[in-house]
């Protein structure tokens, strides 16, 4: 069987936790910051986890991770 290709852009976005999870970054934190206040900012800092839901494609999408 031939290997298969990884998606790119996902193997830099994502990455799987020792327990089988994916983590991800959050979104809103490249600009327009003012206006969000502190506390945003701050959980958007750390990293989440896929859901379930979604978390089939994405392993599909780096097999090798």
């Amino acid at each position: 069987m031939p290997k298969l290709k990884s998606h790119s852009a996902s193997k830099k976005r994502f990455f799987l936790t020792a327990t089988g999870k994916i983590k991800c970054g959050k979104a809103f934190r490249s600009h327009r910051l003012t206006s969000k206040s502190k506390k945003a900012k701050k959980h958007h800092r750390l990293t989440g986890y896929v859901s379930d839901a979604n978390a089939k494609v994405v392993k599909q999408l780096i097999p090798y991770a």
